[in-house]
């Protein structure tokens, strides 16, 4: 791309929802100056394919494990890079099967173990081992919550930060990402901000996802939602 001609004038980046130097931080009239010149600047999310550890999310009426994977942040200009987790799997309820015991003919039924069985719609990259997208216009900031979303594969999906106890999939959506950190998504949330009031200009956003290995087909679970099992395509 050929880059902006330099102008004599000075652009600034407002509060102002309605404009296209919007800052997304919700407050009115704080203008802060920019270069002269017209830059374009680009952050960077990477869905990798690195499993880090599980998280418990709320699915349907229960509460259960996750496997969460890293999440990379950085921008071209200052090339600071910071690391979160992410879920990669939308799970669905599909049955629930009681395991009796050797005992349990005798009458001993607390032996037996309950299993609760969940089916995974993963979103993998189909043709190339990293697929990109442009979620610069799909932004939604509201008090605590960060939201985008985009369409792949023909499906809507989901990138959320936020109180993982407070997520909800929508009835439009049929996949999500969920964002992770150790403050209900607000350090997320305060490293985009960040960049974009310090890029100046509003920032092209992508995401990259890179393809897993294994994907998770199926997942079991006991009674206190641990996984038990995994089956992968």
């Amino acid at each position: 791309m050929n880059p902006f001609p330099e102008l004599d004038l000075n652009l600034g980046m407002t509060n102002n929802p309605g404009s296209p130097f919007y800052a997304g931080v919700g407050e009115e009239g704080d203008v802060t100056k920019t270069d002269s010149g017209l830059k374009e600047y680009t952050i960077t999310l990477v869905i990798s394919d690195q499993e880090v550890e599980n998280v418990h999310l709320v699915i349907g009426e229960k509460q259960i494990e996750i496997p969460t994977y890293k999440l990379t942040i950085t921008d071209n200009k200052t090339n600071e890079t910071e690391a979160y987790q992410v879920t990669r799997d939308t799970l669905n309820f599909v049955k629930s099967e009681t395991k009796k015991s050797f005992l349990s003919f005798l009458g001993f039924k607390k032996f037996d173990r309950m299993s609760y069985f969940y089916d995974s719609i993963a979103f993998e990259p189909k043709v190339e081992d990293i697929e990109k997208f442009d979620i610069s216009k799909h932004r939604k900031l509201s008090q605590d919550v960060l939201i985008y979303e985009l369409d792949g594969n023909g499906r809507k999906i989901q990138l959320y930060a936020g109180d993982i106890n407070e997520f909800r999939k929508p009835e439009n959506i049929e996949q999500y990402f969920i964002i992770v950190d150790k403050s209900n998504g607000k350090s997320f949330i305060g490293d985009i901000l960040y960049r974009e009031k310090f890029l100046k200009l509003t920032p092209k956003v992508e995401l990259h996802i890179i393809k897993r290995k294994k994907v998770p087909k199926n997942f079991e679970y006991d009674s206190k939602g641990n996984i038990k099992r995994v089956v992968y395509i």
